[in-house]
């Protein structure tokens, strides 16, 4: 499937199993009159496989060691991001940033934050890109990016599946860091 196929089919997905209408309350605090529940998306079989390609093919050319985010939401797509990565021969690492640092676990061991990496390594030094479901804010991306800064890693890129166009662009700028996004909230809207 040609990559403009596999955009438009996944828009479809996106479209049908994690798009609605009706007043919601949103992670920014915010009102809206529309949501994005990706995790329907990120579960389906065909819906994991077209968002794993599609932000391989979107982050391939980008020299990153490593991709994560702020659980849940980054969870499933770095997960299979990874996963596709390894068969199409250029690995891309994953890991998540726990909301709250875990406080159990091997006695030698830190409270985490970071999760995902083996004993004795880190992302100091490492290129990482942030990745997020659903982007209103930032202010949720910018968590995972404090988080992956505080370990001496250098933070490239925040990529979103979906940016819901209502301030993120600017909280990243302000931020000095690139942000892109595979879909536009006007574009389900418009639909």
């Amino acid at each position: 499937m040609s990559k403009s196929a596999s955009r438009a089919r996944l828009f479809e997905i996106i479209r049908r199993r994690s798009f609605g209408r009706g007043e919601v309350t949103l992670a920014s605090g915010r009102k809206s009159d529309f949501y994005f529940n990706l995790k329907p998306t990120m579960l389906d079989p065909e819906g994991a496989t077209l968002l794993a390609e599609l932000t391989y093919e979107a982050l391939k050319d980008d020299n990153l060691d490593f991709i994560g985010g702020l659980e849940m939401g980054a969870v499933p797509l770095a997960g299979a991001l990874a996963q596709i990565s390894w068969i199409k021969g250029h690995p891309i690492a994953a890991f998540f940033v726990r909301k709250k640092p875990k406080e159990h676990g091997a006695a030698e061991g830190p409270k985490l934050a970071i999760e995902g990496l083996p004993r004795g390594e880190t992302l100091e030094g490492k290129r990482v890109v942030i990745v997020e479901d659903v982007t209103t804010t930032g202010g949720s991306a910018m968590k995972a990016v404090e988080s992956v800064r505080e370990t001496g890693a250098e933070v490239v890129l925040v990529l979103t599946m979906v940016d819901r166009e209502e301030g993120a662009t600017d909280t990243f700028g302000a931020a000095g860091l690139p942000f892109r996004s595979l879909y536009k909230a006007s574009e389900f809207l418009k639909a």
